[in-house]
């Protein structure tokens, strides 16, 4: 039984991963059509074409490290050599250059590559150093809900400051803009979050250990022809990328939804205190609410499986995006608007920890079936559904805006389409989206039963291994 120290320390990882990730799904489409000067279309472009080399660099950054051996294991390494890079590259992401609509235009391009590039050079490790921390099924899904509940305290955190945390940085440099505030603002509130992104990588580093010895790998071609045989690896990333998908539709939806629906001037009552409903306030009670999501995705899964616990909380995302679709602009509706955001993160926070421990379940079936353990393989997967959901979210959410006419100019009035597009965009889309991830979902075929006999007969392979290892010729 591992340590609350370690499990902590794991959770410490995605802390820091989400804080980033938050930022990119919540405020980088906002940011880069509103503050940096960005076309809706290019925008778009922009997110689709980076994952063109996600698609190259996240599956060679898991073989890589596969076949990383130093005397911290082969994931944990990683966590140390790019933690330096990590921060200094989300800087850069949130830099305006005074250039040409041709030089920014490309600097976009670049930075965000090499930001993927680096999240992908950090995060795949450390997705992958789950399999190896543990071979006990029901600790993997510990682990991983450790690692959701740092998340969403990362992402609770990070929202929650973002908006103020530009506000002092616009004030501190004698301006009184409003939102979304001088571009060099966001460049100096990424500073700050990246520096405490630095720390808890290294935090995660100090505190974990490998301890599970995999099977002895054949050549990456033997690998690659595995993971494509693997009927449930597909499945479930079809099912994550969905996910993601509905995840990050509305992310990206939020921000303009509340300046053109909601508006900047709405307000709340509560407990006789009178507040502004901003797109802050309405991620930060989500972040708070993805919480009790965690904290019951271990004893559902108990109860239910993996799988049911996936299904049922699909299913119910269904109707709770829809109804979103009629809930007008007022001050009764931004508090049916709460309530449904609160329902709804509840779910995603009970799905988010049970999507990697179940990769972690593929990485087992995979030694078990095909003989090869690509532990980081496999989990490369898992951040190229994230990435590829996120960017397609983003990009469709871009496309439509344009498409129905939305006015990206500073106080712009938006015409009704517009905003009938802004709220298809936070209910039916992401509706349709859950239903389609459901679908597949129903395909998946490790169950609970099936996992605990892969998981017993994976144990006395590897002990047998380890008391007659192959002879040195």
């Amino acid at each position: 039984m591992a340590k609350l120290s370690e499990k902590i320390g794991y959770g410490f990882g995605d802390m820091a991963s989400s804080m980033f990730w938050k930022i990119f799904s919540a405020y980088l489409p906002f940011f880069y059509t509103n503050v940096f000067g960005l076309p809706l279309e290019l925008g778009a472009v922009l997110f689709l074409v980076t994952k063109l080399w996600d698609a190259v660099s996240d599956p060679v950054m898991g073989m890589l490290a596969d076949r990383t051996q130093t005397r911290w294991g082969k994931y944990r390494p990683w966590l140390l050599y790019m933690a330096v890079p990590f921060a200094l590259c989300g800087v850069l992401l949130l830099t305006t250059p005074d250039l040409n609509a041709n030089g920014k235009a490309v600097w976009a391009f670049a930075t965000y590559i090499l930001m993927m590039t680096v999240y992908t050079a950090i995060n795949v490790p450390y997705g992958s150093l789950l399999g190896v921390m543990t071979d006990d099924a029901d600790e993997k899904t510990v682990f991983s809900s450790y690692r959701m509940f740092f998340a969403y305290i990362g992402s609770f955190i990070v929202l929650g400051a973002w908006e103020p945390l530009l506000g002092w940085m616009n004030a501190a440099q004698g301006l009184h803009g409003e939102y979304p505030y001088d571009a060099h603002s966001w460049q100096l509130a990424m500073g700050v979050v990246a520096a405490v992104c630095l720390v808890l990588f290294l935090l995660t580093f100090s505190l974990t250990r490998e301890r599970v010895k995999t099977a002895p790998k054949g050549d990456v071609g033997a690998d690659l022809a595995s993971l494509f045989r693997n009927g449930p690896w597909w499945i479930l990333l079809a099912t994550v990328l969905f996910f993601n998908l509905m995840n990050a539709a509305r992310y990206t939806t939020i921000p303009y939804f509340f300046k053109d629906v909601v508006g900047t001037e709405a307000q709340l009552a509560f407990l006789g205190v009178t507040f502004l409903f901003t797109s802050g306030v309405f991620f930060l009670v989500g972040e708070v609410a993805n919480l009790p999501g965690v904290a019951a995705a271990t004893p559902l899964t108990r109860l239910l499986g993996k799988k049911s616990t996936f299904g049922w909380s699909l299913v119910l995302l269904v109707p709770l995006n829809a109804a979103f679709y009629f809930i007008p602009a007022t001050a009764g509706g931004y508090w049916a608007m709460l309530a449904l955001q609160v329902l709804v993160c509840i779910l995603t926070g009970v799905v988010s920890p049970l999507a990697w421990s179940m990769y972690a379940d593929i990485s087992d079936y995979a030694e078990h079936r095909f003989g090869t353990s690509s532990t980081g393989l496999i989990f490369s997967s898992s951040s190229m559904a994230q990435k590829f959901g996120g960017a397609f979210g983003s990009a469709a959410v871009l496309w439509l805006l344009a498409s129905v006419g939305y006015n990206t100019a500073e106080n712009a009035v938006q015409t009704p389409e517009a905003l009938s597009g802004l709220r298809l965009l936070m209910s039916l889309l992401p509706a349709a989206i859950s239903l389609i991830a459901l679908l597949f979902l129903a395909l998946y075929p490790l169950t609970t039963a099936k996992m605990r006999q892969i998981g017993a007969e994976l144990k006395e392979r590897r002990e047998t291994v380890i008391r007659n290892p192959e002879p040195i010729n």
